[in-house]
């Protein structure tokens, strides 16, 4: 593909990436459906994002929202007469469709599976709920934490005498629901890309996701493992060698010393060999995670940091957001960049033949109509053509 001097070409933004080539459509809503539609893009998709009149419903300045990067945007009132109809033009033309609706939702708009799949056979129908498009809970509102709560996943986090601690919607949203529905979207193209495949949907529930991220904490709780219960095992906080630690100037350094190996060295550099017990001292483990928190209290983060920095005793420096841009490592990896003036992580993984990149700015709202209509050739989504109707309501994943 040619680029033109915009950075713009016949196939998006610049195209680059495994996944150049693809052409995704996202109906727009909140959360883990952007960020899934986000990583396609990432990879060099062609995604076209579809937004309502009024916007998707968080009211974030597009500018900022960098969800909504290296993406395309049209205009569109689905709830308006020929919305429908200017909606299947778009998927006719699509590899991929992304939606976030509570079930029901897009049948009713005449854009559900059955419309979409008899105009496009081979197209990948990607749906992105909490609780799933059956059972009990699916017509049920829900956010990040309900998910992952009825999963049995948000009571691995905290300590054992406080409540769970909420991990962000990192958890839910984004591992268990977006990530989960992009490896379900790339394992159906490639089934609708082989001889005699064809398209199919694709039912990416954040309670699933939730459940499977579990799988082996489930098979270590069978071996008798695992305790099901908070701050009592070997990677939730109960180990002494596995957990945070306050430093001097109220900082905090995370150390992850499982094997023996590493174990000995962090005892070594933290100056506390020969003054506590042995790691395997279970009944003694509380003694031994004392002195591990006195012990660093005794100096700063960025002391510690030196000394644990040229060891393998698997001790870090805990950063806030702000300050992880400028590590060394991340800074030497370009694991963050800087676009259109904003710090943001980069695209990941990455690819030795087809690197990535981010391309564009975020899409704002209906800006890429006329361009799209071109590449894609459907004129019928062109602003010109644009019908009053109603305003669609915000519907959404959660």
């Amino acid at each position: 593909m040619t680029a033109t001097a915009n950075g713009l070409g016949a196939d998006g933004p610049a195209a680059n990436g495994p996944l150049a080539g693809v052409r995704v459509v996202e109906l727009a809503g909140i959360g883990p459906g952007p960020f899934a539609a986000m990583q396609l893009a990432d990879l060099g998709a062609d995604v076209v994002r579809v937004d309502r009149p009024g916007g998707a419903g968080l009211g974030i300045d597009p500018r900022y929202d960098l969800m909504n990067r290296n993406k395309r945007s049209v205009l569109l009132d689905l709830k308006a007469d020929d919305g429908p109809a200017r909606l299947l033009d778009l998927v006719e033309r699509a590899d991929v469709l992304i939606e976030g609706y509570r079930p029901g939702v897009a049948e009713r708009l005449g854009i559900g599976p059955e419309e979409c799949l008899a105009r496009n056979p081979r197209l990948v129908y990607g749906r992105m709920t909490g609780w799933g498009q059956d059972g009990p809970l699916a017509q049920r509102a829900g956010h990040d934490i309900d998910y992952i709560a009825v999963a049995g996943t948000l009571s691995m986090f905290g300590e054992a005498d406080r409540p769970p601690t909420v991990p962000a919607n990192l958890v839910g949203d984004y591992a268990s629901g977006s990530l989960y529905l992009v490896i379900g979207v790339l394992a159906a193209l490639q089934h609708a890309r082989t001889p005699g495949g064809t398209g199919q949907v694709v039912d990416a529930a954040i309670v699933d996701g939730a459940a499977h991220l579990t799988t082996m904490i489930h098979a270590m709780t069978a071996a008798g493992g695992w305790q099901d219960r908070r701050g009592a095992n070997l990677l939730d906080g109960g180990a002494p060698f596995y957990g945070n630690y306050e430093t001097a100037d109220g900082e905090y350094m995370a150390v992850g010393a499982l094997e023996q190996r590493f174990y000995n060295e962090f005892i070594e550099l933290l100056g506390i060999k020969d003054d506590v017990p042995a790691r395997k001292d279970f009944a003694r483990w509380d003694g031994l995670k004392a002195a591990i928190t006195a012990r660093f209290k005794e100096k700063t983060r960025a002391e510690w940091t030196a000394v644990f920095e040229e060891s393998d005793a698997c001790v870090a420096p805990v950063l806030s957001l702000r300050e992880a841009p400028a590590h060394p490592h991340l800074v030497a990896r370009g694991t963050f960049t800087d676009h259109a003036g904003i710090t943001q992580p980069a695209p990941a993984p990455r690819f030795s033949a087809t690197p990535t990149s981010v391309r564009s700015a975020p899409a704002l709202p209906g800006a890429d109509t006329e361009g799209i209509a071109d590449d894609w050739d459907v004129p019928s989504i062109r602003t010109s053509n644009t019908a009053p109707g109603a305003t669609a309501s915000s519907t959404s994943t959660d």
